[in-house]
């Protein structure tokens, strides 16, 4: 019978040692690594190896581990909105954990390919700041990119869009989370909801994982208002959806952070995939089978490579909460300022259909505002939502969907959440001017009655 070697050593020094053999065990095996890497194929010189923290966390796949998370604020869902609403909880204080069913932030700044955020601009002068702004021009700056010139009114309102680089993007909102201190759980989704004494039991799932989140406040950022339909809130929703857009790019390089075209934003080729829906993972797999098949259609009849393809449509709208308000269409074209505004957004009403889209821009000095009574669900608590999923009936939110004021919405919403949990309290009972206060604290602009 053959002895075991792996004795427990007999001294700290001995001990020691054996760390530093391991150490090296590693280190040979990110050298004989490299080299497998050279052998097939991929130089060595444009491969550097990372090690993951010596205090990652070893999780354990058996179905019936449950993973036990405490955190004063659940963010559901990372796209614009949960992206800023999670850097702005952390940054509060509040402990903060972030879900997102892909592997990557940003929704479909990055899935989907809208990497052309606006509007943050509106007659002249900046209206949209603070976290988002600082995240975006951050990644311009590094992307060497330029930045538009707010002073001037431009003739068009995509003339004032800004052009990221989408990877680099949620590369630094990945970083900014995890500054604040958020956690993040990636390929996870909640799969049930239950109340609390003083807040939520969610139980969610991943591959492998199975975790039980309880949190005093949900940010709900899903676009569609899961959480809230997981609830039973009352939700809205069009017979007729706007179409999504597969975008993708032939013939070409991609050059990311750049426009394709001079008359526009975002890639030079894009595909309407009439009735796309993002409601579950059936409805959104169908609509990227269709969106792809369309593209490769489109490559046979053209004979051209295929240079670049996000990894799924960019979805406009499926539901939308029934708050204690409803952003109408003539609310947001009078540039109602609402008496519990927290933010401000602008862009033309935006209404795709399969004839394609005719914006209808605003009338000049026309600057709309979002009420805080419009992110909560209507008799909720403990619950707040932020994106487009604001209650809006169609044609307002077909303004009100855009990134900005997405990101906008998931900064006051946060700053909601996190006082309701400083005092105990819930988001629509939180006084208004603490809201306002904390928002222009963190570099926001609070919407100002003229």
């Amino acid at each position: 019978m053959k002895k075991n070697h792996h004795r427990i050593p007999d001294s700290e020094t001995e001990a020691e040692a054996e760390a530093n053999n391991r150490q090296m065990g590693r280190r040979n095996f990110l050298k004989f690594g490299a080299a497998s890497l050279a052998a097939s194929g991929i130089s060595s010189a444009n491969a550097t190896d990372v090690l993951l923290p010596e205090n990652s966390e070893s999780v354990s796949v058996d179905k019936s581990q449950i993973i036990t998370s405490k955190v004063d604020i659940l963010v559901v869902g990372g796209g614009s909105a949960g992206t800023i609403a999670a850097i702005q909880a952390g940054r509060t204080g509040a402990s903060t954990m972030v879900m997102e069913r892909a592997s990557y932030l940003g929704g479909m700044t990055t899935r989907g390919g809208v990497c052309y955020p606006g509007l943050f601009d509106a007659w002249g002068k900046q209206i949209i700041d603070g976290v988002c702004w600082e995240l975006i021009t951050e990644c311009v700056k590094m992307d060497g990119g330029t930045l538009p010139d707010f002073s001037k009114v431009a003739k068009r309102h995509w003339m004032n869009q800004i052009h990221i680089n989408q990877f680099l993007f949620y590369i630094l909102a990945e970083e900014k989370c995890t500054q604040a201190g958020v956690e993040i759980a990636y390929h996870e989704s909640p799969q049930q909801i239950k109340e609390t004494e003083d807040g939520w039991q969610v139980d969610c799932v991943g591959f492998g994982t199975q975790r039980r989140v309880i949190c005093k406040q949900i940010i709900d950022c899903t676009g569609g208002a899961e959480m809230a339909g997981m609830l039973g809130f009352p939700r809205l929703r069009s017979e007729v959806r706007q179409p999504g857009s597969i975008q993708f790019l032939l013939g070409k390089a991609n050059n990311p952070g750049r426009p394709t075209s001079d008359k526009g934003a975002g890639l030079l080729h894009a595909i309407y995939v009439h009735g796309a829906d993002s409601t579950n993972s059936r409805t959104v797999t169908e609509a990227s089978i269709t969106g792809r098949k369309a593209v490769l259609d489109k490559m046979r009849k053209t004979n051209q490579r295929l240079m670049h393809l996000q990894s799924e449509p960019g979805f406009r709208e499926s539901y939308r909460i029934q708050g204690d308000t409803v952003i109408t269409v003539q609310d947001y074209t009078s540039g109602r300022h609402f008496d519990d505004a927290i933010c401000y957004a602008f862009y033309p009403v935006d209404l795709h259909t399969k004839n394609g889209v005719k914006p209808k821009p605003l009338k000049p000095g026309i600057v709309p505002t979002i009420p805080l009574s419009a992110l909560i669900p209507k008799g909720s608590r403990n619950l707040i939502v932020a994106g487009r999923c604001v209650s809006s009936d169609q044609l307002a939110n077909s303004g009100l969907r855009v990134q900005a004021p997405c990101m906008a919405m998931g900064q006051a919403a946060a700053c909601a959440a996190s006082l309701a949990v400083k005092h105990g309290t819930t988001p629509g009972e939180v006084p208004l001017k603490e809201i306002h206060a904390l928002l222009e604290k963190h570099g926001a602009i609070v919407p100002k009655k003229s």
